[in-house]
């Protein structure tokens, strides 16, 4: 019988993380999260849907990851990390598509080489109540019905990236070469991030630059530019969250128009014991650079239960409703169309580590 390539590469991934052990630092990893979700407006009759969910509270995925110490406190390090579509068991884009990457790690910090996760994800999925969750939460974009989204992007390929400690402060930054022999600028990527602590509270700043090809009419480029503040405060039981987006599109064509627009966030998670944790979030788009009346400024609220069965196997029950001003479409998803004005959905769901 024959296998894909894609089959026998992991075979021989994990073969390869077997004979590494005696003498390096390998584990392999991995979390898979499944469920239903229900929700209305799924077509343009208005019609609800009932469908089985990979990825409730994560996008479900698989690794390898290890490092290998090479004296006077320095580390090798790697990175291998595939996604996996629970409902089908196919591979979510390619073998590697969330993390491919390889370096080097010290007193001085970490950089690695490849395709990662970028500084600005790294480090606002921390200051997001519903942690970047599929279903549901608009901190990595909003709805997928805006032009743009106005999110950031959470991974770069043919990246460089750094990230360190010290002390209270966490600073990150990242280069992502654009590889265009039309000059070093199109196509590139950078990032930067830094995070403060101070008591039980955490305080964020990032921003990004994302870089398109030139225009030859009009010797511009399209740059996509976000910066991110915020923070959060967690007290005895209580955690509490607050975050603003700032994106901005500049086109390159001189008859496009540019895109503006803000996104708010806020939420709070209680712990009503070590097993049983409450989480409620509102997300708010205010569109910009658009005609008046049209502009959605959709609204979503969630609340999500969350019960640890172990310290490794969750159940989650999330609800969440979206709205959007002037008729204009908006859904839950940041993913799926819309095709109302308002939707609301529910999802029950498991999630395991390993």
């Amino acid at each position: 019988m024959k296998k894909s390539s894609s089959t026998l590469a992991v075979l021989a991934l994990c073969a390869a993380a077997g004979g590494a052990q005696a003498q390096s630092n390998v584990q392999v990893y991995g979390l898979l999260d499944m469920g239903l979700e229900t929700a209305n407006n799924q077509n343009a009759n208005g019609n609800s849907l009932t469908r089985v969910i990979s990825g409730g509270m994560n996008t479900s995925r698989w690794g390898l990851r290890g490092s290998e110490d090479l004296g006077g406190g320095l580390k090798a390090v790697f990175n291998l990390e595939g996604g996996i579509l629970m409902d089908t068991g196919a591979q979510d884009g390619a073998l590697f598509k969330r993390q491919a990457n390889v370096g080097l790690e010290g007193s001085f910090g970490r950089v690695v080489l490849g395709r990662s996760f970028t500084t600005v994800y790294d480090t606002v999925i921390t200051f997001d109540p519903m942690g970047f969750a599929p279903f549901y939460s608009w901190s990595t974009s909003g709805p997928a019905t805006g032009p743009s989204k106005y999110g950031f992007t959470t991974q770069y390929d043919n990246i460089i990236k750094y990230a360190g400690t010290f002390g209270d402060w966490k600073i990150g930054a990242n280069y992502a070469a654009g590889e265009q022999t039309t000059g070093a600028q199109d196509s590139a990527k950078v990032g930067f991030s830094t995070v403060y602590k101070v008591g039980g509270a955490n305080l964020m700043a990032t921003w990004e630059r994302n870089n398109g090809n030139t225009v030859v009419a009009t010797g511009n480029r399209d740059k996509n530019t976000v910066w991110h503040v915020g923070g959060n405060y967690e007290t005895g039981p209580l955690k509490f969250w607050l975050v603003m987006r700032d994106y901005k599109l500049a086109a390159g064509k001189a008859a496009t128009a540019d895109v503006a627009a803000n996104t708010t966030w806020g939420g709070v998670a209680y712990k009503l014991d070590p097993a049983t944790t409450l989480t409620g979030a509102v997300y708010h788009i205010n569109v910009k650079n658009v005609a008046a009346g049209t502009d959605a400024d959709p609204t979503m609220y969630v609340l999500r239960y969350r019960y640890a069965l172990s310290k490794r196997t969750d159940l989650h029950v999330t609800a969440a409703y979206a709205k959007a001003k002037n008729g204009q479409l908006t859904g839950l998803s940041r993913d799926d169309a819309a095709y109302g004005n308002s939707q609301h959905g529910l999802t029950v769901g498991m999630q395991h580590r390993f």
